[in-house]
Formats: C-alpha cells, structure tokens, sequence
C-alpha cells in the first residue's frame, strides 16, 4: 500500500465538562518526528499519544496539536460563595495596605485558580477524551495518505510507461545500430593499416586480414553493448511496477514488514540504481539516438524520484 507523508486528520471529543479537539497535519521527512503542541493540562496523553501514532506511522514529520473549551453552563455553576467570600476578605486586608487594589472581574472568577472543586481536568476522562479523538484523527490522516500516495502512484506509473518504451526502441534499433558501428569500424581499421603499413601485409591474405579485423571490430562492439543496462533497467521497471501495484492491505502489510516497512526507501534505491544503468547507457552511447534516449530516461527517472521523496 503507497501512502504519502502529505495528509490531514482532525476530530472531536465531547465530554460534560466541554469540548476537545485534535489535529494531525503531516509532511514528509526521511524518519517519524513527532511534535507535540499540548496544552499543559494535556501534556500527560503526550506518551499514549507517541505510542498510538508510532504504531501506525512509519515515515514524516507530523504535529499533534490539542486545545479544549469547557462549557460555560459547567463554570457558571461552580461559582462557591464561601470562597467568594473569603476572596472579599482577602480584598479587604489587601486595601488596607494598598487602597488602589481594584476587585477582580466577573470573567476573571469565573477562570481563578483552584476556586472551583472541578477546576482542573479530570485526567482520566480528558485522557480517554484525547486518546478517541486522536483515533479518529488518525483514521482521516491514513485515509488522506493512501488517496495521495494513490495519485504518486499513478504519475510514477506513467513515467515508467515512458521509461518502458524508450527501451523499446533503443532494443529495436540496437542490433543495426551495432552492425553500422561494426562495419564503419572495420573500414577505420583497415583504412589505418594500410596507410601506416603500405605492403607491409602482404603475406597475410585479404580474407585473413578480414577476419582480424572482424575481430577487433566486434571486440570493440562488445564494450559498446547495452544490451546488458536494458536488462537490468527492464527488471528495475517489473520491481517499480510490483512497488506501486499495491494489492491487499493484509499482504502489503506483511511485505512491508519483511522488507523493512517503507516503500518510500525501497523507491529510493531503486531511483538509484535506475539512475545508474542510465549514466552507463549514456557513456556506451555510439549513436545519437542512444546519448538522447539516455537523457531522456535520466529525465523521466528524476522526475519519478522527486515524487518517491513524497511516500512513506
């Protein structure tokens, strides 16, 4: 399963005392960082947190954010006037040493610390509270990822479409382009013998003399062979295919774990060595069409690398 490290994910948890709401926002990044904005009554779920989206996240940098809001019918009805009362008092002794001390707002009551019994946040329930939203948060952001990395996987698809065909027609046109090479070689050769040695074969015979030159030509030939990079970059391609294809979920979950749990480093590699088989394709390159075939499918391999950069 291709998921991009591009996603979002957002929910809510309504509980008696008010609301709390969570959101994942992720990009990419070469391993899992997690940042954490919490507020302070929260920051006891940072660990459960962890837990969760290590579990589920492989690669990306992704920030959890939280905040909560409580009702305001709850804070108005834990107003105690005993405390009330005792904050008068210590009004009262407070002007009697500094007459300007102005009495304190009715918003301000309501958010004094410690004056109410529910004032602090229920860690239990604002824990559980935290720990659902962040699920269903989770479940949005995965969902959010397979629909992307779908999209990266379509594009790479359609680069490797190209890729494909250009090896097609460097395969089509390579053995005339060998026997072209190998026969304007063989007149270079025997052009140059002759000039540098006017007679000086005569007690080899013409078929003789032919034959090693044949020789030297098809040596030459053989170190000019791309044969071998156009196999290698048509396995590279089945493996790409086998990458993006996807399948189960159940059985490309196995093989991520098998092969280390991350498509986007196994892309990678193989971007590399693609890229490689290409730089050799190009400095065997005896034809112009071969040196342009080679650029283009360093082209069409850069531009399916940027997208891997993307995928977990």
């Amino acid at each position: 399963m291709i998921r991009s490290m591009t996603a979002f994910g957002n929910a809510r948890a309504d509980l008696e005392q008010g609301t709390l709401a969570l959101e994942l926002r992720s990009v990419n990044s070469r391993y899992l960082d997690l940042y954490f904005r919490l507020p302070d009554e929260l920051r006891h779920t940072e660990t459960p947190l962890r837990e969760l989206l290590t579990a589920n996240l492989g690669r990306g940098k992704v920030e959890i954010r939280a905040s909560y809001t409580r009702n305001a019918g709850t804070e108005l009805a834990t107003l105690d006037p005993a405390w009330l009362r005792h904050l008068a008092e210590q009004l009262q002794t407070a002007r009697s040493v500094l007459p300007e001390v102005t009495p304190p707002r009715l918003a301000e009551l309501f958010n004094w610390p410690g004056q109410r019994g529910n004032d602090a946040l229920d860690p239990q329930a604002w824990g559980a509270a935290c720990l659902q939203a962040a699920k269903q948060a989770l479940v949005q952001l995965q969902e959010g990822r397979e629909r992307e990395g779908q999209r990266l996987a379509a594009t790479m698809l359609e680069c490797a479409d190209g890729v494909a065909r250009i090896l097609e027609s460097v395969d089509e046109h390579l053995p005339q382009l060998l026997a072209d090479h190998r026969e304007k070689l063989a007149a270079k050769l025997r052009e140059s013998v002759e000039a540098a040695f006017p007679g000086g074969f005569a007690h080899i015979s013409g078929p003789e003399l032919s034959e090693r030159l044949a020789q030297e030509a098809n040596l030459f030939a053989l170190r000019i062979d791309v044969a071998e990079e156009l196999a290698r970059l048509r396995s590279h391609l089945e493996e790409l295919r086998h990458l993006l294809g996807g399948g189960s979920k159940a059985k490309a979950k196995a093989d991520g774990k098998r092969s280390g749990g991350s498509a986007g480093k196994r892309l990678d590699f193989l971007f590399q060595e693609m890229n490689r088989e290409a730089n050799t394709l190009g400095s065997k390159a005896s034809s112009m069409e071969v040196t342009r075939a080679a650029m283009d499918l360093k082209l069409l391999i850069e531009q399916m690398r940027e997208q891997a950069q993307n995928i977990e």
